[in-house]
């Protein structure tokens, strides 16, 4: 899933009233970051967007579906939908989305992120 330089450009451009982005390869694609948070990416010229229960439903509502990749067994949905084609025209409108779909993939790092090991007492 290669992605087009041009599409990423564009994308890159339209994503600017919504602040810093960088868009790195990874896998045959490319990920959204903005301070080291992937919020979006980008597969066979599709742009997806991270969701979860706060804007799962504008996605559905538009009929967009999430990401799947073809797994060991069966296909497996991540947790990134497409994002409506009309919002690739309107970077205001786009990078609501973006910074929805930002603040849903900072919640989750957060939730992540390892424990630090309690420290044990030292028995004598």
């Amino acid at each position: 899933m290669p992605v087009n330089a041009e599409f990423a450009a564009f994308l890159h451009d339209q994503l600017a009233p919504f602040g810093p982005v960088t868009i790195r390869s990874m896998f045959g694609g490319a990920g959204l970051f903005r301070d080291g948070v992937m919020f979006g990416l980008i597969a066979y010229d599709t742009l997806y967007f991270k969701t979860g229960d706060a804007n799962r439903a504008d996605y559905e509502d538009a009929g967009m579906d999430p990401f799947t990749y073809e797994g060991k067994s069966k296909p497996v949905a991540m947790s990134y939908h497409q994002v409506p084609a009309d919002l690739l025209e309107d970077p205001d409108e786009l990078s609501e989305w973006a910074r929805r779909a930002f603040d849903i993939a900072r919640e989750s790092k957060k939730a992540k992120k390892p424990k630090r090991p309690k420290k044990r007492s030292k028995t004598t």
